[in-house]
């Protein structure tokens, strides 16, 4: 403000100075400038409309200042407020960056994160990008589900914990919402797990309890295919076979076993029906890490405003996806056509529904003016130019995620008994499975007619002796 009032200073001196010297200046006498002041009127290229033509081309230049200013406020208006209130984002694809191109040995020179190239994230952007929270996607792809999802899931975990272990000095891996504020506190990056797709639990509830132990506090319901227990967002485009009209039973105490540990149920990647169960379902709220709304751009991956409602009624959460096509539907976008998401979903939902989950290093196309992590301080500038309360940009940068982070700890609740009914076998597929639990074990003791059938044999092979 104190810069656009220096300049709004500047002008007038400035179209005062240009008037005094405009009547100051002793041109040739003009015939026709003469005759029409003797008539009392004025004509066009007289010493006053020379003043006032100059007045206005120097009105339109101010015009123009103003509007570079303004942006210049909305700005530092958007870094002040991120100093306080840094951004937590709800998805990155790093890890699997880190895996990709190195093979996730963290010791390769090049893939020093200080200096790390040709990602959308390393330290430099996420500092410049006011990044202060951050859940990291712990991602395998769907051709591992009953193969080695576990495996490589446990991997991309452990990657997360190195990456905190080996640059104390940027991130600190935290499992609750207080470890968050305490690493704004420290002007650190809060790092968690967020685990992208169920098949990475391999249906058993055994391993979801496991990752809890390991630090994981989301999951991503699906991925882009079905689990044997919830259906993915690939159903709604009639590419993938409904198989459990939502969520199975199985899949209900999947999320009730989420409630009870206290991890977050990410509903991005999943269909509508199974955003619906979920949302019913649950005791707790949920997010959508990365999605955006459908209303705007009619992609099977955002939610659509019947379901913005449901996020409204229950105090969930939508963190919006900056991946081009989900943002304009097309190969290209824009900041601004991010920030009419952000805006709509304010507008049906409300603004405690509200965040962002930028998918850095999992897309391959991003909007202009969103490039990298460092961009964050440009999409809060424009909703600031939007007239959004300071209230309002604090909730979707980091305020509303710590609410339903907070509520999830509520619900959670380790003295109740946890979910262990098993999945029912023949939901199960996979040549490589064995099915202990489900059959006994094979045992002379268990069956029999075995242990008959083999002393009948030693009988006869003595009798021919």
């Amino acid at each position: 403000m104190g810069r656009l009032l220096a300049i709004i200073t500047w002008t007038k001196d400035l179209c005062s100075l240009f008037c005094t010297q405009s009547s100051s200046l002793q041109p040739r006498p003009d015939p026709a400038v003469q005759e029409a002041a003797r008539s009392g009127q004025t004509l066009h290229g007289s010493t006053g409309s020379r003043c006032g033509d100059g007045v206005m081309w120097i009105s339109w230049c101010l015009w123009a200042l103003v509007a570079i200013c303004a942006g210049d406020q909305f700005r530092d208006e958007a870094e002040r407020i991120m100093q306080e209130t840094p951004v937590i984002d709800g998805h990155n694809d790093l890890p699997w960056q880190l895996l990709t191109m190195f093979n996730n040995q963290l010791l390769d020179e090049k893939a020093n994160l200080t200096s790390l190239a040709h990602t959308h994230t390393n330290i430099p952007k996420l500092k410049a990008g006011f990044v202060g929270g951050q859940f990291w996607s712990a991602y395998t792809p769907c051709d591992t589900q009953n193969k080695d999802a576990v495996k490589r899931t446990l991997e991309q975990i452990d990657v997360v914990h190195r990456m905190c272990q080996m640059y104390p000095e940027t991130f600190v891996c935290v499992t609750n919402s207080t470890g968050i504020r305490q690493a704004f506190r420290e002007g650190r990056v809060a790092s968690l797990v967020g685990v992208e797709g169920g098949h990475s639990i391999d249906s058993s509830l055994g391993v979801l309890r496991t990752l809890y132990h390991l630090g994981v506090r989301y999951l991503t319901l699906t991925h882009s295919c079905n689990t044997p227990w919830a259906d993915n967002w690939l159903v709604d485009t009639g590419e993938d076979e409904a198989q459990s009209q939502g969520l199975s039973e199985f899949g209900q105490s999947v999320v009730k076993e989420m409630n009870r540990l206290g991890v977050i149920i990410d509903l991005a990647h999943v269909s509508v029906a199974t955003m619906k169960a979920a949302l019913h379902l649950s005791k707790a709220p949920v997010v959508f890490s990365h999605s955006s709304a459908y209303s705007l751009c009619n992609h099977r991956r955002n939610v659509p405003d019947d379901v913005l409602k449901l996020v409204n009624q229950t105090g969930s959460l939508v963190m919006v996806n900056f991946y081009n096509d989900y943002v304009s539907c097309q190969k290209e976008a824009t900041l601004s056509q991010v920030a009419d998401h952000l805006d709509h979903i304010k507008k049906v939902a409300g603004a405690g529904a509200v965040g962002f989950g930028g998918d850095y290093d999992g897309v391959s196309r991003l909007p202009l003016g969103l490039e990298d992590v460092s961009k964050y301080p440009d999409l809060v500038a424009e909703l600031l130019r939007r007239q959004w309360t300071e209230a309002e940009v604090r909730g979707a940068l980091a305020d509303n995620l710590l609410r339903v982070f907070e509520a999830v700890e509520q619900v959670s609740d380790h003295t109740q008994s946890p979910e262990e009914q098993p999945i029912p076998l023949d939901k199960l597929q996979g040549s490589c499975r064995t099915t202990y639990g489900y059959s006994e074990a094979p045992s002379f003791h268990h069956q029999p007619r075995a242990l008959l059938a083999s002393l009948t044999t030693i009988l006869l092979g003595l009798c021919l002796l």
